[in-house]
């Protein structure tokens, strides 16, 4: 269906968000930092459909990933997910960047329903 890339420094919220959008049938890459994130995504050109980035990770964070990736590559759709609060609030900031912010802890069906919401506005 969608390529999409995780960047997630938690190996249990990745492996969680990665399973359940691969039994969607989306093409799942992952990283686990947005140092990382943002190599994948300058390595496939921003070719993906779909990032999905927490906030808070060590080296780089995810909205200096999401704001590095969308300055190389405009038309990348991003969506955030953070477990806090005041991060929730700095994406805020990112209007224009990002698509959604993602409340962690999510459960399977929450994660798959925002992805589809969020792959269906460009479909």
């Amino acid at each position: 269906m969608a390529k999409l890339l995780i960047v997630e420094d938690d190996e249990s919220v990745r492996t969680l968000a990665a399973r359940a959008l691969e039994r969607d049938g989306h093409d799942v890459t992952v990283a686990t930092d947005g140092s990382q994130g943002l190599d994948t995504i300058r390595q496939a050109c921003g070719g993906y459909d779909l990032v999905v980035s927490d906030i808070r990770m060590p080296e780089m964070d995810g909205i200096e990933m999401a704001t590095a990736a969308a300055r190389e590559f405009p038309t990348l759709r991003i969506m955030l997910m953070t477990g806090y609060a005041d991060q929730r609030e700095r994406a805020e900031e990112l209007n224009g960047i990002i698509l959604d912010v993602v409340q962690k802890p999510f459960t399977l069906a929450e994660i798959r329903a925002r992805v589809g919401k969020a792959l269906s506005c460009f479909a």
